[in-house]
């Protein structure tokens, strides 16, 4: 398992941007599976939607994207892994299928499709209660800081 002080040293984000909070499974390279706890303090159900709770889906992307983030760059070398950041490339197929709500975990899954000297595609899903909610297929670049 990788808590949340150690995603933090792997990628950029911070709160409130910072949208996966632990690790709870990794094979490098091949898959990894993490977790975001939604609670009603998240600052976007501020606005989306009062009365009406929704956790906003270009968030649920981001989080998914994120969780990838960690995946590719702990495939990095260590020695080599301070000076990388990774850079969101593409999403495509992007479904949603059911409203994420306060008091909900998601459970992102996400496998490495393919990858290509600094290019890694996945494969995301998105659960709540072991029901997807969100899906998509994404590609990132490993680049320089």
């Amino acid at each position: 398992m990788i808590g949340i002080q150690e995603i933090m040293e792997t990628i950029p984000h911070r709160y409130p941007f910072l949208l996966v909070d632990k690790i709870v499974e990794m094979e490098i390279g091949k898959r990894i599976v993490g977790i975001k706890n939604v609670t009603m303090n998240e600052p976007f159900f501020q606005g989306h939607f009062p009365g009406h709770p929704i956790m906003p889906g270009v968030l649920i992307l981001e989080a998914m994207a994120q969780t990838g983030g960690v995946l590719a760059l702990k495939s990095v070398p260590p020695d080599q892994a301070k000076n990388k950041v990774i850079y969101f490339m593409s999403i495509d197929n992007a479904k949603f299928r059911k409203p994420v709500i306060p008091g909900d975990q998601l459970r992102f899954e996400l496998d490495v499709i393919r990858q290509r000297s600094n290019i890694m595609s996945l494969k995301a899903l998105a659960l709540v209660d072991n029901a997807v909610v969100a899906e998509a297929e994404m590609k990132a670049m490993i680049v320089d800081k």
